[in-house]
């Protein structure tokens, strides 16, 4: 299904029933990553699985900002007039949520978000020179975005007042003392890190992330 928000024409499927879980996948990926989660989720929830802009089957655009991607899912929720979703991001998925969250403290039931970062040097120094150094080869701005975004501040974390999970993988490309710093500035916020497992292994082809959401979200 197609949607039309903040200027931009967005993919989605939606699948199950019950309450409203939105589910924002990673950087050049789209939301087929979630496809294993999904099958357990939907037996739950309503959950709809949109494509972010410049990703997957959604509107191609030259330039990408985490706030105008945070923008878009703001108005595919109001537009689908969903009442107080969940929102669970993945890595790009998860900045979004976080900058949503802050700026719609009304509009979210809870907030889950795995291997989300607060700025650039939140990746691992060695993953990070490679992505410097692959950005002079890939010149799209999905990898240019990871060089110069996002920007969230503790002021934007302290000001999340909704119910927040955050999480990660031992092994993951985001540093640990940054995925702490999220859940200890988020009021209230719970972590958790999922062992012997990198960024994507408890998400991709995994039922690890789906479990992980049915054990602190009540259906």
């Amino acid at each position: 299904m197609y949607i039309t928000v903040n200027g931009v024409k967005l993919y989605y499927e939606k699948t199950g029933s019950g309450r409203p879980l939105v589910m924002v996948h990673c950087n050049s990926m789209d939301h087929k990553i979630f496809g294993t989660a999904v099958k357990v989720l939907s037996e739950h929830f309503t959950v709809y699985c949109p494509d972010s802009r410049d990703h997957g089957k959604s509107q191609k655009v030259k330039t990408l900002h985490y706030e105008d991607m945070a923008r878009d899912m703001y108005e595919f929720i109001t537009a689908l007039g969903l009442e107080k979703p969940v929102f669970y991001g993945f890595s790009d998925g998860g900045i979004i949520g976080l900058i949503l969250a802050y700026a719609h403290p009304d509009l979210l039931s809870a907030l889950i978000v795995s291997g989300a970062s607060l700025n650039p040097d939140s990746t691992k120094d060695l993953p990070m020179k490679f992505f410097r150094l692959w950005s002079h080869v890939d010149r799209s701005d999905k990898m240019q975005i990871m060089m110069r975004e996002p920007d969230i501040t503790d002021e934007m974390l302290a000001g999340i007042t909704v119910p927040t999970f955050v999480t990660a993988g031992e092994r993951d490309v985001i540093k640990l003392s940054h995925t702490q710093h999220i859940a200890q500035t988020v009021p209230g916020a719970q972590l958790k890190i999922f062992p012997k497992t990198g960024h994507t292994g408890y998400i991709m082809r995994s039922r690890k992330i789906a479990d992980y959401i049915l054990s602190v979200i009540p259906e």
